[in-house]
């Protein structure tokens, strides 16, 4: 596809972008494929890539049951981090972020990754030491972490209220400098268009209702656009995993819950990290447009809903004006729910299942996004060889019944359960 000309942009948007052309095809579903991917979101867009150029494989079908990005690719806060202390997620984080750095090169399309730093902010001595002892740890595995004394965090957060008589004092900050942000609808785009371009399939409003079987083994699925045979079926659903492994009869250690995030009117430049709040369970970062983004806790009940509730705009707002005081004359813009798939552990799954011929990606919790390509990578890299890399071998269904769980306490945007 050429690239356009602002005047091509300019004729398309006088027609009312009538005459687009398409940036992947709409095929219609073929009877069979080597390989079905479950989910046209980031992770199973990148699955499908990469199952197409690392491993050759190209008789892939990603079957989405709305549209391309609809669940939680298009539903989050974008931040992109690998400041993990545990090994398994050191190994695995560092390696997608590596995959970010060279990302839009590798698709030939701009993810608009912005790499501005995340500091996870001080506010007690103990957190220090926690956050020392962390990043120590990053160093160690070759991961760039930097510990920031309380004036320079009130330096690379001006905003932020942080005197001394303040209700929660700042002691310091964990900066990686690598981390940031990327555009998460422009993620699923330039997987889907550089999939599609190596011969996959993306098949938008189809549904999985249910799973062939020859005997048990898993052999295709039955849609709603009708039966799809296939070898392997890779599962890259997020919060809907529970549901799509019950109707293989799988029973998951999954619960899915609803995690709202903010967005403000557009302002001018004046958070230029990520920043992230264990005291609050606050984190807020500002887009290239301007506003601000933010988040907080996940709802405590189940929910397959993707619509926020009050409370918890009440509970993430309180946090933000008591962070950034600035913040109580900004008027909010929107907000909206992602459902996310929790693990025991706070850590993922990519694996195959007990069922032969099914593959789980899921157990995401809060940070899925920026595991985008790295998850993808290993997802297919499982699908491809029957079995992991040595990289996502950790992250197995059977840990949990081994007790080799993967804790993560204090490192996720929500601190109290990851």
């Amino acid at each position: 596809m050429k690239p356009y000309s602002a005047w091509s942009v300019f004729r398309h948007g006088l027609r009312g972008n009538r005459n687009w052309p398409r940036a992947w095809r709409d095929p219609e579903p073929k009877s069979g494929y080597d390989v079905i991917v479950v989910g046209g979101g980031g992770h199973g867009l990148a699955t499908a890539y990469y199952l197409a150029k690392v491993h050759g494989i190209r008789n892939v079908a990603v079957l989405e049951k709305s549209y391309i990005g609809s669940g939680n690719t298009g539903r989050n806060t974008t931040i992109v981090r690998s400041n993990y202390e545990q090994q398994a997620n050191a190994n695995f984080y560092e390696f997608s972020l590596k995959l970010w750095e060279g990302l839009s090169l590798d698709l030939n399309y701009n993810t608009m990754f912005s790499q501005r730093g995340v500091i996870d902010v001080a506010q007690s001595e103990g957190m220090v030491e926690r956050y020392i002892r962390r990043g120590n740890a990053m160093r160690l595995n070759g991961i760039d972490a930097e510990f920031l004394d309380a004036a320079k965090v009130r330096e690379e957060l001006p905003g932020l209220y942080a005197d001394d008589d303040s209700r929660f004092p700042v002691y310091g900050g964990l900066m990686q400098r690598r981390a940031g942000n990327a555009r998460h609808d422009a993620v699923a785009w330039g997987f889907a268009r550089a999939a599609d371009r190596l011969g996959v399939d993306i098949i938008q409003g189809c549904e999985v209702t249910g799973f062939i079987r020859k005997g048990e083994r898993i052999a295709g699925v039955e849609t709603s656009r009708g039966s799809i045979r296939a070898d392997r079926v890779g599962l890259a659903v997020a919060g809907s995993t529970g549901h799509v492994a019950g109707l293989a009869g799988l029973r998951l250690p999954i619960e899915s819950h609803l995690l709202q995030a903010f967005v403000t009117e557009p302002l001018k430049p004046v958070i230029h990290t990520v920043a992230t709040f264990e005291i609050g369970d606050f984190y807020i970062s500002q887009s290239d447009r301007g506003s601000l983004v933010f988040g907080g806790e996940l709802d405590g009940y189940n929910s397959y809903a993707q619509r926020g509730n009050l409370p918890a705009v009440h509970d993430v707002l309180e946090a933000a004006v008591t962070m950034f005081p600035m913040l109580g004359r900004v008027r909010m813009l929107r907000h909206w729910g992602g459902v996310v798939d929790m693990t025991p552990d706070g850590s993922p799954i990519i694996c195959k299942s007990p069922i032969d011929g099914l593959f789980l990606n899921c157990g995401w919790c809060y940070g899925g996004f920026k595991a985008t390509p790295g998850s993808g990578w290993m997802f297919a890299h499982t699908l491809a060889n029957d079995g992991p890399h040595e990289i996502n071998a950790p992250f197995a269904l059977d840990r949990f019944e081994r007790g080799y769980t993967i804790n993560e306490n204090g490192a996720g945007p929500i601190f109290n359960r990851h």
